[in-house]
């Protein structure tokens, strides 16, 4: 590449000194690399991509653009959230309270009924995984409940399993 002509190593190696976050980091690297006779499909290889992306991260660096600046991506944006400043506070006001108080007939919140409390009260449409990513960004975890038998007698369980073994492992219904 002709364009990496014009660079040094030592500029290579202060840009390096300047950036922060794992690509830039890897652009400059894989440059440097270059620039001391490692091949492009090596460093594909080094690096698990494509030739093609070794090629396009060197020739980032064909700009009159300061090093560290070439090697980082622009910000992205993404998606406009559904929901506004202001809905996003009531909302996390809102799951940290029981649902029971809001009018629902559960006893914790679900990824499925703040999908339906969210369609209900701003009128948003959220999938459930959406809904399980905006919990967790509130601060809630979603936990398995288990399955116990607090609720049972102890007399009735050993019965139960005494009429297990009794039957030989088969459980059928009297």
């Amino acid at each position: 590449m002709e364009h990496l002509n014009e660079i040094s190593v030592e500029e290579l190696q202060e840009a390096l000194d300047k950036v922060d976050g794992n690509k830039p980091t890897q652009r400059l690297l894989a440059a440097i690399a270059y620039k001391n006779d490692v091949a492009q499909t090596e460093l594909a290889e080094w690096y698990d991509t494509e030739r093609k992306t070794i090629y396009n991260w060197l020739k980032r660096l064909d700009t009159d653009d300061p090093l560290e600046q070439a090697v980082s991506d622009a910000h992205r944006s993404g998606r406009k959230r559904k929901l506004s400043e202001k809905q996003q506070q009531e909302f996390e006001q809102t799951v940290h309270e029981s649902p029971q108080e809001i009018g629902f007939d559960a006893p914790a919140w679900t990824p499925a009924l703040v999908q339906e409390y969210l369609q209900e009260t701003y009128g948003v449409e959220y999938s459930v995984p959406s809904c399980r990513r905006l919990l967790k960004e509130v601060g809630l975890s979603y936990q398995k409940p288990r399955r116990s038998a607090a609720e049972s007698d102890d007399d009735e369980q050993d019965e139960f399993y005494d009429e297990i073994k009794k039957s030989g492992g088969k459980w059928t219904p009297q």
